[in-house]
């Protein structure tokens, strides 16, 4: 059973206007096994927070802890936190030149698992992997991400989840850009992840519509930087009604 614990979390970023406070007090605790779903109108922080949690360096934390099994998560580096058993899915996943997905997928197991994993066992375990997400095995000898359609870079992050097999992972957006085939197969990746590791789940989304194959268990507001209001599934289908503009006029 592992816990992602967020208190009373701020952080700033630099604008041309100078520093503006982004994040104003975020309180979140993630455990094993659920899925929180992080809704919220844009400009109101939940990426913000993805990043910030990750380790993002425009980001500057000023105030409030972060805490993975207790310890202390902002006091790790960036790979340091991914090896503890965070993990983070893009919204916008960059392209690395010069390094194909195979020997990004093993480098990164080796690095999080502390050994390289047994080649038999891993190769049939990715290409396993890709074709519950009905990836074409010549991806695995395309550079990370160049040339990638949107959705393939989505069903990649999935890829990199199902393998690396994280204690908490944050999706940000993970729905944006895909199609609803695409939608549905990324979905189910997160819900295999879920079913084999008992993962953490903090998805963050603007729409419901994944939310009807990735069942939340809790679901939260943000809004202006912080949780407005917190419920179960309920409050996703009343915002679906209503959207944001009763937290707005707040």
């Amino acid at each position: 059973m592992s816990i992602l614990e967020i208190r009373d979390l701020h952080a700033t970023v630099e604008t041309p206007e100078g520093t503006k406070e982004i994040l104003k007090g975020v309180d979140l605790t993630i455990r094993s096994g659920e899925t929180h779903a992080i809704m919220g109108p844009n400009g109101s922080g939940k990426s913000t927070l993805a990043y910030s949690i990750a380790g993002h360096p425009k980001y500057e934390i000023t105030s409030g802890s972060v805490m993975l099994d207790g310890e202390d998560v902002l006091e790790m580096s960036v790979d340091e936190r991914a090896r503890a058993g965070m993990f983070l899915a893009m919204q916008y996943p960059v392209e690395v030149p010069g390094v194909t997905v195979s020997n990004f997928l093993r480098t990164a197991k080796t690095a999080v698992s502390g050994e390289a994993p047994k080649l038999r066992t891993w190769v049939k375990d990715v290409k396993d992997a890709m074709d519950n997400l009905r990836m074409d095995h010549a991806f695995a000898e395309r550079n990370v991400n160049e040339g990638f359609s949107g959705g393939e870079k989505k069903r990649h992050e999935i890829l990199q989840m199902e393998l690396l097999k994280p204690k908490i992972a944050i999706l940000d957006e993970t729905d944006s850009g895909l199609d609803v085939d695409a939608l549905r197969i990324v979905s189910e990746g997160v819900n295999r992840a879920k079913a084999d590791t008992n993962v953490g789940i903090m998805l963050i989304t603007h729409y419901t519509r994944i939310l009807k194959y990735i069942k939340p268990d809790f679901v939260h507001v943000f809004v202006n930087g912080k949780v407005a209001e917190q419920g179960g599934p309920e409050l996703a289908a009343r915002l679906e009604e209503e959207g944001y503009d009763r937290f707005l006029a707040k």
